[in-house]
């Protein structure tokens, strides 16, 4: 059986390729991007776009199960986050006939509140064991809130599976803060993606240097380089 970084190697090459090609990630080192922050960024993730073809859709749920084997992992619950996580945690969940479920960014400030849909009239897990699919980690924020949310609701999460990762500090910090522990695995990493960019021509080797120089202090970036941040 291979292992889960042998796995993720392997299929990391190839979702780079489909993200790059259908524009779920777009590089502009010297045009770079307006994020809702108003932080100006040389990435832009879109991994809604991958939605658009059924053989990156089949390549992501089939990883995230290989995955899963690779890591022993018994799941009773495949969770996605509202809304970028709920088509592929539903594919997985198909793949693998398991329950599913997902978790909004806050309660519903109607009806019965709910931040977790799926459960049944109880709104608990029941002391399941739950997988949270999410489609991209960048600091880490949204991510924690949503494992915070269903271990409120009685279920054990002790990993996280996602699209891509940007690999900021920020997200591991903020994974290693959660008690009970829960650790996050993603099938393309930035340093890989931008590796194959160069390999394939998408960037030049002075794009990968300013690429480079993004993930070291991604906030500050922009200034330095005389690109101001968008106030709203």
């Amino acid at each position: 059986m291979k292992t889960i970084e042998e796995i993720i190697s392997e299929a990391g090459i190839t979702l780079a390729d489909i993200a790059l090609e259908l524009g779920a990630i777009k590089l502009q080192p010297n045009n770079p991007f307006t994020w809702a922050s108003g932080y100006r960024m040389p990435i832009y993730n879109d991994n809604r776009r991958l939605l658009a073809s059924p053989s990156a859709r089949l390549l992501i749920a089939d990883t995230f199960a290989k995955m899963i084997e690779a890591l022993g992992l018994e799941v009773d619950n495949i969770a996605g986050t509202s809304t970028a996580g709920i088509p592929h945690a539903t594919t997985l969940a198909d793949k693998l006939e398991k329950p599913m479920s997902y978790v909004r960014s806050s309660s519903k400030d109607h009806g019965t509140g709910q931040q977790i849909e799926g459960l049944g009239d109880t709104h608990l897990y029941n002391g399941a064991n739950v997988l949270l699919i999410e489609d991209l980690i960048s600091t880490g924020g949204s991510s924690i809130k949503a494992v915070q949310a269903i271990v409120e609701a009685d279920g054990k999460c002790p990993y996280t599976f996602a699209i891509f990762t940007y690999g900021l500090e920020a997200s591991v910090k903020a994974f290693d803060s959660l008690d009970p522990i829960c650790k996050f695995y993603t099938i393309l990493n930035y340093d890989v993606m931008v590796k194959r960019a160069l390999e394939i021509g998408y960037v030049d080797n002075s794009g990968v240097a300013t690429l480079n120089e993004w993930k070291t202090d991604p906030f500050a970036w922009g200034e330095n380089h005389g690109f101001n941040k968008v106030e709203k």
